[in-house]
């Protein structure tokens, strides 16, 4: 009888033990994919809940704010269940929206997300939880902007300024050309005439019609604020055509040969195979729109502020115009059209190995091998301008360089994809190409930039 007696004892401290063991375990995984720190006028809950049984288990949502807590999601008391799916073995998947409608008196100000989640332990007879709390900021009013320059004209393929007012200071804005975004900068940036404006809330934004967008393309100022609220205004801008020419360019063996194998040893962003004209259309083609993405990376890495100062960008008189800005090139071989390309530059020759200025003052982004473009430099001027000179046969500069107005930054040359010793120089506003010849011309630099930064000028 003492043995059975005994026997049970430890059977009961044995199971009193696991129960409460089972306690101890590690309770379900909890990741919040969104919201993040704020929270606008609707914003998506996505919630990942991961663990052994967690579809077993429970998950309750709630937000608190000014005191008061409104449950989104409680699976135990049957609220807003659905919203609550598996996602895999061991894996549930939480989604819902934060808005007016799910939570009563929701405002702008603080609150706090709180998720809890348990899963069964011990064959079901003991539940483990887990909860993620997060502090939140809510912002339901939309952002306010407001165009302040007037007289907005932007040739197609061109550039043009705009000064605006936004708030709060906080918010990402700019220009919508389409679907293209132009940032805006702060105003404090800009320096004219040794002065600086000094309301926070201005902003100044360069933007751009590229060669190949429509006429009646759509141009708006946008605000967006952190917890995704977005508003937009309308400004009057009018667009200019302004024609491009065509071209057709006759490619034979003897080129191909001098200049497509250096440039694929110079790269492994494509290995074409077949004839040695297969290998130049994927040079031509692929290798282009490639280095062009690079091109256009180098936009994240522009200045708020703007290095040049409102001085005129340098005009290269000194040189013979080869082809221009949005050339539409077609590539003859053997009296047969093979490729069709749109050259996005100026080509300026003079001497073999002249020296190349540069454009403006500015930091050297790049200076290196750069695909078709061959020894290429790239000089960020700030505020999303940015200037690319190509082919060059020697280097002057080095990446992180600062650079004045008119300082050799190399000599022109015949690498890359080019037919002879010349300078391919283009502009570039936040990636995009764009027209050089209206930053070499003063009268344009002062009605178009100088002209409205004076305005704001304190």
């Amino acid at each position: 009888m003492r043995k059975l007696l005994a026997l049970l004892v430890v059977v009961v401290l044995v199971a009193v033990g696991l129960f409460f063991f089972a306690g101890r375990l590690p309770g379900p995984v909890i990741t919040v994919a969104t919201p993040g720190p704020w929270l606008g006028a609707s914003t998506p809950l996505d919630v990942l809940v991961e663990g052994p049984a967690v579809e077993e288990g429970d998950v309750r949502v709630t937000f608190e704010q000014g005191g008061t807590e409104s449950v989104l999601i409680d699976t135990a008391a049957g609220i807003n269940g659905r919203q609550v799916a598996a996602d895999g073995e061991g894996r549930m998947r939480i989604t819902h929206v934060i808005d007016r409608d799910n939570v009563p008196g929701f405002a702008s100000g603080q609150g706090r997300l709180v998720v809890t989640a348990t899963r069964p332990v011990l064959f079901g007879l003991r539940q483990v939880a887990t909860s993620h709390a997060q502090d939140v900021t809510v912002r339901l009013e939309p952002p306010r902007v407001a165009v302040i320059s007037t007289h907005h004209f932007v040739n197609q393929g061109g550039a043009e300024l705009v000064v605006y007012r936004v708030s709060p200071e906080d918010v990402e804005s700019g220009v919508r050309v389409g679907d293209i975004e132009y940032p805006g900068y702060p105003a404090s940036g800009v320096s004219i005439d040794g002065r600086t404006p000094v309301d926070p809330a201005v902003r100044v934004a360069f933007f751009a019609v590229l060669h190949d967008q429509p006429l009646d393309m759509p141009i708006r100022l946008y605000a967006r604020d952190p917890a995704g609220n977005e508003t937009s205004a309308g400004f009057d801008a009018r667009i200019f055509a302004k024609p491009f020419k065509t071209s057709r360019i006759g490619i034979d063996d003897a080129f191909m040969a001098r200049v497509v194998p250096t440039i694929l040893a110079g790269t492994d962003e494509v290995t074409p195979a077949g004839e040695l004209v297969d290998q130049f259309l994927a040079v031509n083609g692929e290798l282009r729109r490639l280095n062009a993405e690079r091109i256009a990376s180098f936009a994240a890495e522009t200045s708020p502020e703007m290095l040049w100062h409102g001085q005129v960008f340098h005009p290269f008189t000194n040189t013979a115009v080869q082809s221009a800005f949005a050339d539409a090139r077609t590539y003859v071989y053997e009296g047969r059209e093979i490729d069709h390309q749109t050259h996005l530059g100026f080509d300026l020759a003079s001497v073999a190995h002249a020296p190349i200025p540069a454009a403006n003052a500015g930091r050297v982004l790049f200076a290196d091998e750069l695909g078709i473009y061959g020894n290429c430099v790239i000089i960020d001027h700030g505020l999303g301008v940015q200037s690319l000179y190509a082919h060059l046969s020697s280097f002057g500069v080095s990446a992180g360089d600062i650079v004045q107005k008119g300082q050799e930054i190399g000599r022109t040359g015949t690498t890359g994809l080019a037919g002879g010793d010349h300078l391919h120089f283009t502009m570039l506003l936040q990636g995009q190409m764009i027209n050089p010849i209206e930053w070499w011309d003063p009268k344009w630099t002062e009605d178009r930039v100088l002209r409205k930064l004076r305005e704001i000028a304190q």
